[in-house]
């Protein structure tokens, strides 16, 4: 389950191969300091799906929760329907990060799920999970982190919305992205982005005209430069002035922050 990386290197979110760092699982097992005997129960109950195709859905609004699921490669965009049945973008996985933890409430999705590209996932059984967590001291306490971090996520993101401009919400997106390729051994400053600008735009609660203009103005003032999908961050500092935040780890990622 564990291999070593290498030096950071730039990322096509659409070709990131597994390694450890960059598996869902790795915020589950790794952390725990589990015998080989209790990481084997884990990646017993682990199975991997076949891989899903563009716009093709992990899971709808009101389908029962059976398992978890962690992105190994690709990206997945989740998102509401409104009352009159347009989408609300809640969030963009990326290899290395758990989908599924918002329906342990009810038992249900509350949200779509669905591949932005070809995507690999990782399926661990719900109901299985719960049956390991009494048998691998801790591992139920990792699910309560990670929930907890998604009510956290939550809020910032509600002030995200509320409070920011239009200007701080762009630039916190591109340094949420960057923090979080760079967590998992890659180039903080030069990635794909998989998502759509409309997407970017519904996810920002901004027009698609306001996000294509805040590229050009933010190219235009040096701090990226932008060829088509590829972003290449110039000034982090100027960035992060922008965002209104201290520090990268800062930033305000929404429900997609990293791990």
């Amino acid at each position: 389950m564990c291999c070593t990386m290498s030096a950071p290197k730039i990322l096509d979110l659409g070709s990131l191969k597994k390694a450890c760092k960059t598996c869902g699982l790795h915020d589950l097992c790794i952390p725990l300091g589990i015998s080989d005997e209790e990481l084997n129960l884990l990646e017993q109950i682990i199975s991997r799906r076949r891989p899903l195709q563009r716009k093709e859905h992990l899971y709808r609004p009101g389908d029962r929760l059976h398992a978890l699921y962690a992105v190994r490669s690709g990206t997945v965009k989740t998102y509401t329907l409104t009352d009159d049945g347009q989408e609300q973008v809640t969030g963009f996985h990326l290899p290395g990060e758990l989908l599924g933890l918002d329906a342990i409430s009810d038992g249900a999705h509350p949200c779509a799920a669905r591949a932005l590209e070809t995507t690999s996932i990782c399926e661990i059984p719900f109901d299985r999970l719960q049956e390991l967590s009494s048998r691998i001291p801790g591992l139920q306490h990792q699910l309560f982190r990670m929930m907890s971090r998604e009510i956290q996520t939550d809020e910032h993101f509600m002030m995200l919305l509320g409070k920011k401009s239009s200007e701080a919400r762009m630039a916190s997106f591109l340094l949420g992205l960057s923090n979080r390729l760079g967590a998992r051994g890659f180039s903080r400053n030069e990635f794909n982005l998989t998502m759509s600008r409309n997407d970017i735009a519904n996810y920002l609660g901004l027009a698609v005209e306001t996000v294509s203009r805040l590229f050009t103005r933010f190219q235009s003032a040096g701090l990226v430069r932008v060829e088509r999908k590829l972003i290449m961050i110039d000034d982090f500092d100027g960035l992060l002035k922008v965002s209104g935040t201290h520090t990268v780890e800062d930033v305000v990622t929404a429900r997609d922050t990293a791990s």
